[in-house]
């Protein structure tokens, strides 16, 4: 098989870009300290960012240890084209802590490995429906995102990440990449399509789907990929980060979590899985 060198590529290119800076107001939701991260419900940032609650990296400079839970603050968020570091914060006192809606009843509850996935069904770029069953017989890569992120090493890194896996085993036909958008009322197939249509068709083996209309369906999809979001009806988003990956018959089989999983280390990982069923 031919290799493709494709992410490193991109990954240089976008390191020569001009970084720009914005500030931002927000309350710390959480301080994850291995991570060196807050997550923070912030603000709008205007002309970039809609209100939203997410994960920051911080500068290595920053004491964490310095700040807290319900911590309100403004601070810099300094943007390369692939990646985002938060510096110089301000205490300004203490906020609102933001608590999301339990929005997991029982029928979303996150599975274990093995345990398999209920049908759902999604639209494709043409509005068409499309059952998660439609694919049975393959294995599948399920990302999670939604086309209004504004964060490069969010959402765009999903979709750089599952670019790569989709030309590396684009002569494997029995895996698939899908990108599965969260937001139920913004991305329409159509919003969908004008984002991702030429990478869709370019790629046989990578697919995304819209839930616009269909709301139990991401839910329960999401909620059994433990995949959290939340503020879609109130255009103040919020969500975590993971992939999964499923059996021909829709077992989970394993789960890349975070914004920091390599495409080539999954690029191992698919293949030692795909040894295992003699492909």
């Amino acid at each position: 098989m031919k290799k493709i060198i494709l992410l490193p590529i991109i990954l240089f290119l976008l390191d020569c870009s001009e970084n720009k800076s914005y500030g931002v107001r927000g309350t710390i939701l959480e301080v994850r300290k291995e991570s060196n991260e807050f997550l923070i419900h912030h603000d709008e940032i205007p002309g970039f960012m809609m209100a939203m609650t997410m994960p920051f990296r911080l500068a290595d400079s920053l004491d964490i240890n310095k700040y807290q839970v319900g911590d309100s603050l403004k601070f810099k968020l300094i943007m390369g084209e692939n990646r985002a570091i938060a510096s110089g914060f301000q205490l300004l006192g203490k906020g609102t802590l933001q608590v999301p809606d339990d929005m997991w009843d029982d029928e979303y509850t996150a599975l274990e490995i093995g345990e398999l996935f209920t049908d759902i069904t999604l639209l494709d770029l043409d509005s068409n429906t499309v059952s998660l069953s439609n694919s049975d017989g393959k294995f599948r890569l399920i990302s999670y995102i939604f086309t209004r992120c504004p964060m490069p090493n969010m959402c765009p890194a999903v979709v750089v990440k599952n670019q790569y896996l989709a030309r590396v085993f684009n002569d494997i036909p029995e895996i698939e990449f899908l990108l599965v958008s969260f937001d139920y009322i913004y991305d329409t197939p159509s919003i969908l399509k004008i984002n991702y249509g030429s990478l869709v068709e370019s790629n046989s083996n990578l697919k995304a789907y819209s839930s616009f209309g269909h709301i139990n369906d991401i839910f329960t999809l999401g909620g059994q990929s433990q995949v959290s979001f939340w503020g879609i009806e109130e255009n103040d988003i919020g969500h975590s980060l993971r992939s999964v990956l499923i059996d021909p018959e829709r077992r989970l089989l394993k789960a890349f979590d975070g914004m920091d999983w390599r495409p080539d280390a999954t690029e191992r990982d698919i293949r030692n899985i795909l040894k295992a069923y003699s492909l």
